[in-house]
């Protein structure tokens, strides 16, 4: 039996249409972190199709000399370390390297994070804590060491975090609700708090949009994401690299402290299971 692959190829994310102008961002750098695969690098090779100077960072090593292969054939410049942003140091570290290496950072895209399917009565304190540590503390590790040096330097900037589709709670999957919904009331606070400094901060919300995430959950989870909106399918990793571009442009240059919902309308109806649709909620 083959097995199912999730996600854009990449001679679909160096061929994929957009509406954006090839020199964007041109002279601009722009951090992604979790680019060495799924809907890092395909926001990432987004950004280095419109001109920008790259940085990104991952926990593996080889799959990030892949990405920064894959990123400058589509012709950028491009950064890479190794590193977990659970850890404030290698974040500092890896802050300092990028200004080093490009002079300055102008938008700073927060992909890294994971999940696992299972059930909230199952977490254990090492399981929720993983999630957590990455998808919230490692988020804002970055989104200050970031900040500080804008602020120190007098420097505009832009943060984007890649969230979740939280409104409606996230059965099988409760830990990353917890910890997505604290990195959007952290996003609108700081937006505020950073105003003064020109410092704008948004998050992207993908609902059930299709990367090789979906091979992280069982066969009837993954299943259940095509009834997950009223559109009745999924969406992909294009559409929500074409939003976060929009946010970090000069078209988001009017909106701080936002949630842009990519979810074919899911906050409003949709029944998405990742552990597989318990009996208790089957509707013959």
């Amino acid at each position: 039996m083959t097995e199912t692959q999730f996600g854009s190829s990449r001679e679909d994310l160096a061929a994929r249409s957009t509406v954006y102008a090839s020199d964007l961002f041109a002279g601009k750098t722009v951090v992604v972190t979790g680019a060495g695969g799924g809907l890092g690098l395909a926001i990432a090779a987004l950004f280095a199709r419109l001109g920008a100077n790259l940085a990104i960072n991952g926990r593996n090593e080889e799959k990030l000399a892949s990405a920064k292969e894959f990123l400058e054939s589509l012709g950028a410049k491009v950064f890479t370390r190794a590193m977990t942003i659970r850890d404030p140091e290698q974040v500092e570290d890896f802050v300092r390297g990028v200004n080093q290496e490009f002079g300055a950072i102008d938008v700073l895209v927060n992909n890294a994070g994971g999940q696992f399917p299972q059930a909230a009565l199952d977490f254990s304190p090492k399981g929720w804590n993983a999630v957590i540590d990455t998808n919230l503390n490692g988020t804002w590790w970055m989104m200050q060491a970031t900040a500080r040096h804008w602020v120190e330097s007098k420097q505009p900037g832009s943060i984007v975090n890649i969230v979740a589709d939280v409104w409606r709670g996230m059965p099988g999957i409760a830990h990353t609700c917890a910890a997505r919904a604290g990195v959007i009331y952290l996003s609108k606070s700081v937006a505020v708090e950073w105003a003064p400094h020109d410092i704008r901060v948004n998050c992207v919300a993908p609902g059930c949009c299709e990367s090789n995430g979906f091979g992280n959950y069982p066969e009837e989870g993954s299943a259940t994401f095509q009834d997950s909106n009223p559109m009745r399918h999924a969406g992909d990793e294009w559409d929500v690299a074409e939003g976060v571009v929009y946010m970090a442009a000069s078209s988001g240059k009017f909106v701080t402290g936002e949630v842009l919902n990519i979810d074919g309308g899911q906050q409003m109806w949709g029944d998405p299971w990742p552990t597989g649709r318990p009996d208790y909620f089957r509707i013959a």
